[in-house]
C-alpha cells in the first residue's frame, strides 16, 4: 500500500549583508537537494535582514516587492511548494512580520501577518519589543493543497495554544512555524512547546528557525525542528548553518487520531473554542 508521505526542507540559514547576497545564498542552500527531494521547502523567520526591531521598518517591502518576488520565482523553479519564512512587510504607515506561501506555480495561496507581537523584558535574559516598530495581524491563517492542510503562525504566535487549536479546527493537519526564538527562550521552551502542541492537537509540527550569528545582537537559537502527532522529535538541527529533508506520514497522523480520539472527545457541550 502506498503512503502518503510529505517531504520537507527546513533551510536553517545564516543571513548575508544584502538582501541580493542572501537571495543567491538561498538558491545555493536550496540548490543542495535534489530535484524532486522535497515537495515543500521551508524559511526562518525575518531572513532578509537583521533581527532587530529598530531596522524592521527599514528592510520592509510591500506586497510583491523584491523578495517576494524572488520567492514566488524560487517555488516555480523548483516546482514545490515554499514557506518563504517570514519577512518585513510595508503597508501604508504599518509594518508587519508577514509570512507568504507558493505553490509549484510561484502562486502566493497563503499569507499570515504574526498576530502576537514579542515584547518581553526577562530579568537577567532577553529584552525585546517587537511592538516599537511592528504592528500586529488578525487573521488565523490555513491553506490546503494536494497533500493535506496547513496551519501558518509565527514564532511567537506559537506560545498561544488556542491559534494552534483554531488552525486545527480549519482542518490543519501540519502546522509551519518560522520562528526564532533567543538563547534565553529557546533552551527552556523550544523542543517542549513543538512536542506539547503536536501532541495536544494530533499534528505535525515544523519549526525553522535562523542559524545562529555569535556576532548579531539577537543571537538565534536554532535548532530547526519536526515533531510528529506522537510527540516525537523527527528531526532537529543544531544551531549552525544546515538544511535538512524530513518525511511525514499523513497516514500515521490519521492512525494517531484514529486511535487516540481526543479532537473527537471533547466536551463542546461544556467548552468550546470559537473564532
Amino acid at each position: 500500500m502506498n503512503r502518503h508521505l510529505l517531504r520537507i526542507a527546513s533551510i536553517q540559514l545564516l543571513g548575508k549583508p544584502t538582501k541580493e547576497e542572501t537571495y543567491a545564498h538561498i538558491r545555493a542552500l536550496i540548490g543542495s537537494v535534489p530535484d524532486g527531494a522535497a515537495d515543500l521547502f521551508m524559511l526562518p523567520e525575518m531572513w532578509n535582514g537583521p533581527y532587530e526591531a529598530r531596522l524592521f521598518p527599514t528592510f520592509a517591502e510591500p506586497e510583491g516587492g523584491p523578495s517576494w518576488q524572488f520567492l514566488s520565482a524560487l517555488a516555480k523553479e523548483r516546482h514545490a511548494y515554499l514557506c518563504g519564512g517570514s519577512i518585513a512587510e510595508r503597508e501604508n504607515d504599518c509594518v508587519y512580520n508577514t509570512a507568504y506561501v507558493f505553490d509549484p506555480d510561484g502562486r502566493q495561496i497563503a499569507k499570515h501577518r504574526k498576530m502576537h507581537l514579542f515584547d518581553i523584558d526577562v530579568k537577567g535574559g532577553q529584552r525585546f519589543f517587537e511592538s516599537d516598530t511592528l504592528s500586529p495581524g488578525n487573521a488565523v491563517t490555513t491553506f490546503s493543497t494536494p497533500f493535506c492542510s496547513f496551519g501558518l503562525c509565527i514564532c511567537y504566535d506559537f506560545r498561544f495554544p488556542e491559534l494552534s487549536r483554531l488552525m486545527v479546527d480549519a482542518g490543519a493537519k501540519v502546522i509551519l512555524v518560522p520562528a526564532a526564538f533567543n538563547m534565553t527562550t529557546g533552551p527552556a521552551h523550544w523542543e517542549l512547546l513543538f512536542r506539547s502542541r503536536a501532541v495536544d492537537n494530533q499534528v505535525y509540527t515544523v519549526g525553522t528557525a535562523p542559524a545562529r550569528d555569535p556576532n548579531a545582537s539577537y543571537r538565534s537559537w536554532g535548532h530547526s525542528i519536526v515533531c510528529s502527532p506522537w510527540g516525537n522529535v523527527l528531526a532537529q538541527l543544531d544551531e549552525q548553518e544546515a538544511v535538512a529533508v524530513t518525511t511525514l506520514d499523513l497516514d500515521r497522523l490519521e492512525q494517531i487520531r484514529a486511535e487516540l480520539p481526543l479532537l473527537r472527545q471533547r466536551r463542546t457541550d461544556v467548552y468550546r473554542l470559537i473564532q
